[in-house]
């Protein structure tokens, strides 16, 4: 039996869906409704779930049988895991509807900004109430939102949410407080209209974390869309191993074009990136790591370390070097490893606490060897020393795994055993 007689996308969106018995099956992530010619209110076929493996799976609305404000339940029997695609004719309510432009019965404008379902009694659900926002006056000033019955609206239909432009201020508002990953998979699964109306609404951070995220072909067509300056102030913002793997698939031209619209400073780092062949430790490597000179304290190792910006692999590890400390440095002295720091008084130099016998890695060493050196180590983060011993940079294992994982990997997820 259903907990609630009305639920608005935007509230079901991100909410835990459970099994039977309880067990975790993954989140809601949108619900797909089939439009009608007339102004009937659609019915809504199912949600869309998304696994703990990233996966998107598409699950009929008959199996829900409960819809509480923190949770949804499904009926016994399993779940068909393959990969949700939405088909002709179907409209996903969260990625596609909420900031619709339509017209009311009065024929003033207005912006969807929410629509809810509500149970039939046939079992079928109807996405049967539509909260506006009425735009009023020459500038379009926005109106109070009321929630009206869906026939009260003009359309959309499906050729009207392909065909106008849409805001996406409800939208990135839904994927706040989604990982850059989740963000990346969500607009994989829109159409290129909307995927493009986001990105042009997310802040150049936020849009660069998500870009490093997609697969490659999401992000050349993403960056492709951009104007040019737009396009290079996301790849300044972007990690330079990142905005290098980027550019070196994109034309000549364009990559070069893009390279001058960048800052020096940002630019710089990714042009010696794209010296090396992307399959190898030089083409791999961040050129920021943590790097400190040998007379730094412990103390001042682990506060750089816990730097939020820094990803687990990075953090792992501190590379100490004569002056110059930025990449190429001067002499590369060794390594300290984040467990020997916390077991170390905070006074003490780094220097008394260097790893000097860790091998590194050659900038030409090559992926496979790259692997091995993980393998050996028993490591997730290792540094790049050219032969005069200056540190290039480091390369983590997140990278190495990116390499060796298909190239569709993002987009295919994982499979339950």
């Amino acid at each position: 039996m259903v907990s609630v007689n009305r639920v608005f996308a935007a509230q079901l969106a991100g909410l835990p869906v459970f099994g039977p018995d309880g067990e975790s099956i993954g989140k809601v992530r949108d619900l797909v409704v089939g439009l009608r010619a007339d102004r009937q209110p659609p019915r809504v076929l199912g949600l869309v779930l998304e696994l703990a493996t990233r996966r998107r799976i598409f699950v009929p609305m008959l199996r829900v049988t409960s819809i509480d404000p923190n949770a949804v339940t499904l009926a016994t029997g399993s779940v068909n895991l393959r990969q949700f695609h939405q088909r002709a004719n179907e409209v996903l309510v969260v990625g596609e509807l909420l900031d619709a432009r339509v017209t009311l019965a009065s024929g003033a404008a207005a912006v969807l900004v929410d629509a809810a379902m509500e149970p039939s009694r046939t079992r079928d659900w109807r996405m049967t109430r539509v909260a506006v926002r009425e735009r009023t006056g020459r500038l379009g000033r926005r109106g109070p939102v009321v929630v009206l019955r869906w026939e009260e609206i003009a359309g959309p239909s499906a050729t009207q949410l392909a065909d106008q432009p849409q805001g996406a201020q409800h939208l990135v508002a839904v994927f706040e407080g989604m990982r850059a990953a989740d963000v990346a998979l969500a607009l994989h699964d829109l159409p290129a209209k909307r995927r493009y109306e986001v990105a042009e609404a997310l802040d150049d951070e936020r849009l660069a974390d998500v870009i490093e995220e997609m697969a490659e072909d999401d992000q050349k067509d993403v960056i492709a869309h951009l104007d040019d300056e737009r396009a290079a102030d996301i790849l300044e913002a972007m990690n330079p191993d990142d905005a290098a793997d980027l550019l070196a698939e994109l034309p000549e031209r364009e990559k070069e074009r893009l390279l001058e619209l960048m800052e020096p400073a940002e630019s710089a780092p990714v042009r010696r990136l794209l010296a090396y062949s992307f399959d190898t430790a030089g083409g791999l490597m961040t050129p920021e790591p943590v790097v400190l000179s040998p007379d730094a304290t412990v103390a001042e190792a682990l506060a750089h370390v816990r730097n939020p910006d820094l990803t687990p692999a990075l953090a792992s590890m501190v590379f100490v070097c004569r002056a110059p400390t930025a990449t190429p440095t001067g002499r590369y002295l060794g390594c300290v490893h984040i467990q020997r720091l916390l077991r170390e008084p905070p006074s003490d130099l780094v220097a008394g606490v260097l790893d000097t016998d860790l091998a590194t890695l050659s900038p030409n060493a090559s992926l496979p060897d790259v692997a091995r050196y993980f393998a050996t180590y028993n490591l997730v983060c290792g540094p790049v020393v050219d032969e005069s011993d200056h540190l290039l940079g480091a390369v983590t294992v997140d990278d190495v795994l990116d390499h060796l994982l298909p190239d569709n990997w993002r987009e295919t997820g994982l499979t339950h055993a």
